[in-house]
């Protein structure tokens, strides 16, 4: 016998494993679900991995856990009113604070799951997420799409989960498990979002459209400006001020120090207005049914009327909207807070998040995107209609072809490269009519 088989953890291990039962391959269902309620979840869906509803999520799902043949969805409800409060502090707290009751919860499920020998992973709720990924998916797992599965609610027209009796007043924790369930759910065969369009009116940037359209350009640059993209913008004004006084007139004192306190205690959302209209929901709908009117004054209103500091991109529809919807509220215009693109790909695959339909209004034209050099790819662009559309390969006559060198492109992007500087070397060319250049970059402000 090896020296390594006479070491004492070895050889306990060796007798407990004569003597051990058969692992378990599956779990049964309400065993499993009481065990999630126990931990604290205010309610549970089970989701098999290779479900088809997930089957986008799949691939993301096996890379931070190759074993998971299953996942469990859970909820935490947070307390309606603070989320309804013009003081955004009260709110954010009651985010920050359900958060971490999601993250100790699932914590929790994986603890008692280990301890019976069943192998489990449970990714944050939020943030913290893989940066190094920045700026593409961050996060571990997608759990709205992983909820929907699991039956805890569908998605409304303002992109948050709304759960059939507790409304969108909910944080989700997702549980990747190296197990079957005796037992899966299935859908909800309803959405509980009333298309009351609550979340339409409330938006201070107009965000969400009537028709459903959603601007996430508009939502990121304003309600998370202290997130990702909002700080690294802040950062680069303290890099480009020449002095203190340079920097107090690009950032007002509040602004600073918001920004510590974002800093110090948890990013705050400016907004989050969506979440707190929304009267969907056994548990939330009786005072929006029983005086629709009083429930608009009571909870909209005060959110439209609160006097705040809205942040814009120059030329956006969001500025537009603000000037339009909410001329009491001050309009500060900030760059593009959404990193530009490391990829020729990642531009393409981008653009549906930058575009600017009401910029739009009236172009009908299509682009061919050729690059070369480092990275090989061709790609047809059409803006017709306030649609965009994007194709893979040249199709159809275009107005304009570009033609690029993907890192000179990308340098373009990113303020790094001087257009003309780079059509000058020829590292861009031109074909067709060039003001449809113009007309393209007035779709995608920076």
């Amino acid at each position: 016998m090896s020296q390594f088989e006479q070491h004492p953890t070895v050889k306990r291990f060796r007798e407990q494993e004569a003597t051990r039962e058969e692992s378990v391959t599956t779990l049964d269902a309400d065993w499993l679900r009481q065990l999630c309620l126990d931990a604290g979840a205010d309610d549970v869906g089970f989701v098999e991995v290779g479900q088809l509803a997930i089957a986008d999520q799949q691939r993301d799902i096996l890379t931070a856990f190759p074993p998971t043949k299953a996942l469990i969805s859970f909820v935490c409800r947070m307390n309606r009113e603070n989320v309804r409060s013009p003081a955004r502090s009260v709110a954010n707290v009651e985010f920050h604070h359900t958060g971490d009751e999601v993250n100790d919860i699932s914590r929790e499920i994986v603890t008692a799951l280990e301890r019976r020998g069943i192998r489990a992973l449970n990714p944050a709720m939020g943030f913290p997420m893989e940066m190094d990924r920045f700026p593409g998916k961050v996060w571990v797992v997608s759990h709205k799409p992983v909820a929907v599965a699991a039956g805890l609610g569908h998605m409304g027209i303002h992109r948050n989960v709304i759960h059939p009796k507790f409304g969108n007043f909910i944080l989700l924790g997702t549980v990747l498990i190296d197990a079957e369930v005796s037992a899966y759910s299935a859908p909800i065969d309803y959405n509980p979002c009333l298309e009351c369009r609550l979340c339409v009116v409330a938006c201070p940037v107009g965000a969400i459209a009537t028709d459903g359209h959603f601007d996430f350009s508009a939502c990121y640059t304003h309600n998370y400006r202290e997130f990702m993209g909002g700080f690294g913008d802040w950062a680069g004004e303290v890099a480009e001020s020449r002095s203190f006084k340079d920097y107090r007139q690009k950032v007002s004192p509040s602004e600073s120090a918001s920004m510590w306190q974002s800093l110090s205690f948890g990013a705050n959302y400016k907004a989050a207005y969506c979440m707190a209209a929304c009267p969907a929901g056994e548990d939330v709908i009786g005072p929006f049914l029983r005086n629709r009117v009083g429930f608009v004054q009571e909870v909209v209103k005060p959110l439209q009327d609160k006097d705040e500091t809205i942040y814009v991109v120059p030329g956006s529809d969001a500025e537009a909207h603000v000037a339009r919807r909410f001329p009491h509220k001050q309009v500060k215009q900030v760059r593009n807070t959404l990193v530009p693109p490391r990829t020729a790909e990642g531009f393409l695959g981008g653009m549906p998040l930058l575009f600017q339909r009401n910029q739009s209004e009236g172009l009908d034209a299509v682009y061919h995107f050729i690059f070369t050099g480092a990275e090989s790819h061709q790609a047809t662009v059409t803006i017709r209609d306030k649609k965009l559309n994007i194709q893979t390969g040249l199709v159809g006559k275009p107005n304009l072809q570009i033609t690029a060198d993907s890192n000179t492109w990308l340098k373009f992007l990113a303020k790094e490269q001087n257009l003309v500087w780079a059509l000058l070397r020829r590292q861009i060319r031109l074909k067709g009519n060039v003001r449809s250049l113009l007309a393209f970059s007035k779709c995608f402000p920076s």
